[in-house]
């Protein structure tokens, strides 16, 4: 998994989604409970494809190129 996309998840607030994954990933367990549903992965990879999912579903719109409109008029 990619670095960034680990940090990212550890940094998440705790008890969120993504930090019960990333504790998991980090400790090598592939069960996870969170909001009383429990998921068993197959893998440790899996799993960091689950965060990876997460990181990019959460910062899409960073990614996303901001629009301006710009008018110009020459008054004389």
């Amino acid at each position: 998994m990619d670095s960034v996309t680990l940090a990212w998840a550890l940094a998440q607030s705790a008890g969120s989604r993504a930090a019960v994954l990333a504790s998991a990933y980090t400790g090598g367990v592939t069960r996870v409970t969170f909001e009383g549903r429990t998921v068993e992965y197959r893998s440790l990879d899996e799993l960091g494809r689950a965060i990876a999912a997460l990181y990019g579903a959460e910062n899409t719109a960073a990614r996303r190129p901001g629009v301006t409109f710009a008018q110009f008029s020459r008054l004389g």
